[in-house]
């Protein structure tokens, strides 16, 4: 082993993919202090991938027992924008291949935004089929917030180029005629809801980026529409934009002040 300098030691441990490779054993007895700074970084690398696969696998269990039962296409579904003062909602709607092992993937709350981003299009290449469905700022005022939710995970789910056994929501009634399992923070519960919330924010995400462009003063590229500080400052000085939602306080005080 001694005859192999750190950093081809290094490179070679770039190769290694599990906890009982038989190389990172054999460095494991180097006692050369550079050789345990690359063996005990590679342990906690990999420790921490087995980890995500455990936790993964997990969150895999709902999908796995539908498709035992001989439901295939298993579709998972769930949304993000319900909180905003302004743009739409918008909802995703999901089918996961059998041997779909992004093992990064869950609820897309617990990601970084780059790792959102680097997902998103992961999933899109991997996926059976997805759909998306937006209920914009009108829709919102005129049927409430709620409905405007199952309006837009209707349109996602009817988006699907595949008709799927199974729908898989988080905590949600959709109104399409297929049997749906409802489950409580979903998103952390199933990988297909968890592949489908990352797809949903990112959407989301690019579209308030666009209107970011549109009305520069109200910071949507950073806060996506929610209420902070300098979204609510903006709201005092320019009052409200075409995407703001009108039902919702203190949008409401704005236009009734």
């Amino acid at each position: 082993m001694n005859k192999l300098t750190i950093k081809e030691i290094k490179n070679k441990l770039l190769e290694v993919d599990t906890l009982d490779d038989d190389f990172l054993l054999e460095i494991k007895k180097d006692e050369r202090v550079g050789v345990q700074k690359l063996f005990n970084s590679k342990l906690t690398q990999l420790k921490h991938l087995q980890s995500l696969k455990a936790a993964f696998k997990e969150r895999f269990v709902y999908e796995k027992s539908f498709w035992q039962q001989g439901k295939t296409m298993i579709a998972g579904v769930d949304e993000v924008g319900r909180g905003p003062l302004a743009g739409p909602v918008v909802s995703c709607a999901i089918i996961l291949p059998h041997d779909f092992n992004l093992y990064q993937v869950n609820d897309s709350k617990q990601l970084s935004p780059s790792v959102r981003k680097s997902l998103y299009q992961k999933i899109i290449n991997n996926c059976v089929a997805y759909g998306i469905g937006i209920a914009d700022n009108n829709v919102i005022d005129d049927i409430n917030i709620y409905e405007a939710t199952r309006v837009a995970m209707k349109q996602a789910v009817n988006n699907l180029k595949v008709t799927p056994d199974e729908v898989i929501v988080d905590a949600m009634d959709i109104d399409v005629p297929i049997h749906q399992t409802k489950l409580i923070k979903g998103d952390a519960k199933s990988v297909s809801i968890s592949a489908a919330s990352i797809v949903a924010k990112v959407f989301r995400d690019n579209i308030m980026d666009e209107y970011a462009r549109k009305y520069p003063e109200y910071d949507f590229k950073h806060n996506a529409g929610y209420g902070t500080k300098k979204h609510l400052d903006a709201l005092n000085k320019f009052g409200i934009t075409s995407i703001h939602r009108k039902t919702f306080s203190p949008v409401t005080k704005i236009i009734n002040r």
